[in-house]
C-alpha cells in the first residue's frame, strides 16, 4: 500500500471524523488518499492558522486529537500559532506536515535550503509541542503515527507534529504495525491516604470553603465527575477563563469568573474564602493578580494538577496534589460520600449572593452610551439556550462574554487562553461545526479579531455551517486601547489611531451570508430574534458599541485580587 493510503486508513481507525487543511504540493498524496478512502471529511480552509485552530477545537470538544494538515515551508509555519494554542491550553492535536523528498533535503550541507520550500518545521515546533519529529523511512510511519496519537492524548494533553517527506507518502511498502502497543506519557502518581485525610478535614472545618476550577477539568474529560463531587460537598465554585462551562449558569453553587477581569463578586468571594481547593488551574497572573502572597494569605490551598511543575510555581505554600484530575475526582467522590453529610453552606452562599447583588456585572458599565456589552451577552444567551455553546475570540468582548454569558446545561465555552490569539474564534467554530451541524454555534468576535481570519467566512458559506456570528465592534483594539488609556495618557497609536474596520454586515453579505447591524439598545431584542430566526443558515450580526467601553472590573495592578478598577487605582504598570 502507498504511504498516504496507510495514513488515511490509520486516521479513520483512530476515530478522526474531519481533517482541516489548505492544499499544497507536499500534502497532495495525503489529501488524495483521504479523499479516495472517503471515511473522513476534508474541510478546506483559506489559511493554515485556521486549520490549526479548528483542530484545537476538535481536540477540546472530543478528547480525540484534532488533525490538521499543511504543506512544507509557509504552510507548516502558518500552523505554529494554532499549535501553540493547543500547547498552552492542553488541547490534544496531531499536525501532519508534508516535507520535501528525502533526497531534496539539505542534511548537513552548510546551505540554507536545498529543496523548494524546505523548512525545518520540527525544530520550530518543538518549543510549543509535546513532541515533534520527522518520519525518516517508510518503516517508521506506523509507529510514528501511533506514538503521535498516544502522546497527544495522554498525561497533560497537547499537540504533536509529524513531518512526513513526500517520497514516504507516495512509496509502496508493506506498512506493518508494531505488535506491541505504543504508550503515551505515564500518569501522575496516586494520591496518598494522608493527603485525602488532610484535604477532607480542612474542607469540613472551613466556614467559607471554595473550589477554583480551571481548564484541567475539560482537558481531563472530567466535567461530570467534577459536578458530582461539587454537589456532594455543597461547596461553591469559582472558575478561570477556560472553565466558564464547568457549571451551568443557574447552578446554585456557581459563583462566577475570577481573575484580571473576573466578576467583582467572584474575586471578593475568592478573597474571603478560608480554604481553597484548586482543580486543574495554573494560577497564572491573569487569575491571581501580581500579589501572590496576598492571594495565598493564611488559608490552606490544595492544588491538584497532573503537571507537577504548575504546583507551587507562582503561589507558594500550597499543599501539592499531583494527580490526573479525572482519576482524582473519581476517587474523591466515594471517599467524600463515605464521610457522611457535609456541613450546610447556607450562610456562606447567602454572603456570596449579597456580593453578587451589590456588584452586578451589568452595573460595571452603567450609563455607558449605546449598547451595554454585559447586558447584551445576557440577551444573546437567553435566545440561544439550545445552541452547542459559544466560541469566543480574544479581546474585551472575550471578558464580557466570560463575565456574563448565561450557559445552559450541556453548553460549552471555547476560547484561547494561554496563547490569547486574536483570530481564534471563527476558525475554532469551524472545527465544532464540522463535528455537529445539527445545532447552531454562536461565535463572539471583536472587530479586530474577526479581521484576523475573516477569510474563513468563505469556508462557512461553502460548507453551510450553522454559525451565528456576533461581531462586537468598538472600532478599535479595545483591550490595548484601555491599557493605553491607563498608562499612556490616552495616546491610542495603532489601537484607535491608524486602525479601522469595515462594515461587517456588508462584508458578510459579499461572502453570501445573511447579515444585519444593530447599534441602538432598543433594537437589540429584534436583532437577536432575527439572528435566531435564520435557523440552520450561517448569519452575522454586526453589533456596534461605544469605542471607549472598558472591560471592568479589572484587578488594579499591584493590589490584591479583591481591589479592582475603576474603584481602585493600579499601583504600577502591568507587564502582561
Amino acid at each position: 500500500m502507498k504511504g498516504s493510503d496507510y495514513v488515511a486508513d490509520f486516521l479513520a481507525r483512530k476515530g478522526v471524523r474531519a481533517v482541516f487543511e489548505l492544499s499544497g504540493g507536499m500534502i497532495t498524496h495525503l489529501l488524495d488518499s483521504i479523499h479516495r478512502r472517503g471515511a473522513i471529511r476534508i474541510v478546506s480552509v483559506h489559511h493554515e492558522q485556521a486549520a490549526a485552530f479548528a483542530a484545537d477545537a476538535v481536540g477540546r470538544v472530543t478528547g480525540t486529537p484534532g488533525v490538521a494538515l499543511a504543506t512544507s515551508g509557509p504552510g507548516a509555519t502558518n500552523l505554529l500559532t494554532g499549535i501553540g494554542s493547543c500547547y498552552f491550553d492542553s488541547s490534544p492535536a496531531v499536525f501532519l506536515t508534508g516535507q520535501v523528498n528525502r533526497y531534496e533535503q539539505k542534511g548537513e550541507r552548510p546551505i540554507r535550503q536545498l529543496g523548494f520550500q524546505e523548512t525545518d518545521i520540527v525544530a520550530m515546533a518543538k518549543p510549543v509541542t509535546k513532541a515533534a519529529w520527522t518520519v525518516r523511512s517508510p518503516e517508521e510511519l506506523p509507529e510514528s503515527l501511533e506514538r503521535a496519537f498516544a502522546v497527544a492524548a495522554s498525561g497533560r494533553p497537547g499537540p504533536v507534529l509529524v513531518d512526513v517527506p513526500m517520497d514516504v507518502q507516495r512509496i509502496e511498502a508493506d506498512f506493518r504495525e508494531e505488535s506491541r502497543p505504543v504508550v503515551g506519557e505515564e500518569g501522575a502518581r496516586q494520591v496518598e491516604e494522608s493527603q485525602w485525610s488532610l484535604l477532607f478535614e480542612a474542607l469540613g472545618k472551613a466556614k467559607r470553603p471554595l473550589i477554583l476550577a480551571g481548564g484541567g477539568v475539560r482537558a481531563s474529560r472530567a466535567r461530570q465527575h467534577f459536578r458530582d463531587l461539587v454537589r456532594l460537598l455543597g461547596i461553591p465554585v469559582v472558575n478561570s477563563l477556560l472553565a466558564v462551562d464547568v457549571l451551568p449558569f443557574a447552578d446554585p453553587l456557581r459563583v462566577g469568573l475570577i481573575g484580571s477581569y473576573g466578576n467583582r463578586w467572584a474575586n471578593l468571594t475568592l478573597g474571603r474564602s478560608d480554604c481553597l481547593l484548586v482543580l486543574g488551574s495554573r494560577l497564572d497572573v491573569r487569575q491571581t493578580g501580581s500579589e501572590t502572597e496576598a492571594f495565598k494569605g493564611d488559608r490552606p490551598i490544595f492544588h491538584v494538577d497532573c503537571d507537577a511543575g504548575e504546583i507551587n510555581n507562582r503561589v507558594r505554600g500550597c499543599v501539592p496534589v499531583e494527580a490526573d484530575l479525572r482519576e482524582f475526582l473519581a476517587a474523591a467522590i466515594p471517599r467524600a460520600a463515605a464521610l457522611g453529610a457535609w456541613p450546610s453552606r447556607g450562610d456562606w452562599l447567602a454572603e456570596i449572593g449579597a456580593l453578587r447583588s451589590r456588584w452586578p456585572d451589568t452595573g460595571e458599565l452603567e450609563g455607558i452610551p449605546g449598547i451595554n456589552p454585559n447586558d447584551f451577552m445576557h440577551q444573546v444567551s437567553a435566545a440561544f439556550t439550545d445552541a452547542f455553546g459559544y466560541v469566543v475570540d480574544v479581546g474585551q468582548h472575550q471578558m464580557w462574554a466570560a463575565q456574563s454569558l448565561a450557559l445552559s446545561t450541556g453548553q460549552q465555552f471555547l476560547t484561547s487562553g494561554g496563547m490569547g490569539s486574536m483570530g481564534f474564534g471563527l476558525p475554532a467554530a469551524l472545527g465544532v461545526a464540522a463535528l455537529d451541524e445539527t445545532r447552531p454555534v454562536v461565535v463572539i468576535a471583536g472587530d479586530g479579531g474577526l479581521q484576523c481570519n475573516i477569510q474563513e467566512l468563505q469556508t462557512v458559506v461553502r460548507n453551510r455551517f450553522p454559525l451565528k456570528i456576533v461581531a462586537v465592534d468598538n472600532g478599535c483594539h479595545g483591550m490595548v486601547r484601555q491599557f493605553q488609556q491607563s498608562y499612556f495618557d490616552g495616546r491610542y497609536q495603532s489601537t484607535l489611531w491608524g486602525y479601522s474596520a469595515p462594515d461587517f454586515a456588508a462584508v458578510a453579505r459579499a461572502y453570501g451570508l445573511e447579515a444585519r447591524a444593530v447599534g441602538d439598545p432598543q433594537d437589540v431584542p429584534v436583532a437577536i430574534d432575527w439572528l435566531r430566526a435564520t435557523g440552520s443558515a450561517p448569519a452575522l450580526l454586526h453589533v456596534k458599541i461605544d469605542t471607549f467601553a472598558n472591560a471592568y472590573p479589572k484587578i488594579a495592578f499591584g493590589r490584591p485580587i479583591t481591589e479592582m478598577e475603576p474603584e481602585s487605582a493600579p499601583l504600577g504598570q502591568e507587564g502582561t
